[in-house]
């Protein structure tokens, strides 16, 4: 599970990235931003559905 935390902040920073990137047009930054959320954001999801939730005892 701490994977997915992980992999959740580092696309949540991928987002604020893009933004700013894009708010500076820095047009390089904003493509491995993007790539980043994608990449990060699709392997945080995936490992959620994969492990799911943990159970509670």
């Amino acid at each position: 599970m701490g994977i997915v935390i992980i992999f959740a902040i580092v696309t949540i920073l991928a987002i604020y990235g893009s933004f700013t990137a894009l708010k500076n047009k820095n047009f390089l930054g904003l493509v491995f931003g993007v790539l980043t959320f994608l990449v990060f954001g699709w392997f945080a999801f995936m490992t959620l559905i994969e492990s799911g939730f943990p159970a509670a005892h």
